[in-house]
């Protein structure tokens, strides 16, 4: 079946209509590809930013030292346990010398 003139003219007229039509689907496709890669990089980003939960470490997390060092060996019956006046003063040793002005908080410079 030959092509008539009359057809290629019908045909010439429609050929910038195909054209945008195969631009709009590359751009669709593009605009795709770039979605996909903003939505993988927001879950990258939350999985980052998120709090995991934590493993299970067995029996090993479950023991605690108190500050006094009488730890899981206390409770195991070994090690030699203070005094409650020595652990007092250890305390008490411990603790920074805190200074407070009498002042402090009840004067306003307004000359400022």
């Amino acid at each position: 079946m030959a092509i008539q003139p009359i057809d290629l003219q019908a045909l010439f007229t429609q050929i910038d209509k195909v054209g945008k039509n195969q631009a709009l689907l590359r751009e669709g496709l593009q605009t795709q590809e770039a979605l996909q890669q903003q939505q993988s990089q927001r879950k990258l980003e939350e999985n980052v930013q998120s709090v995991n939960q934590a493993q299970e470490m067995g029996e090993e997390a479950e023991k605690v030292k108190d500050d006094s060092g009488r730890g899981a060996h206390a409770k195991q019956g070994g090690g030699k346990e203070k005094s409650e006046e020595e652990d007092d003063s250890a305390e008490e040793k411990k603790k920074p010398e805190l200074i407070k002005d009498p002042a402090l908080g009840r004067n306003i410079d307004i000359s400022g």
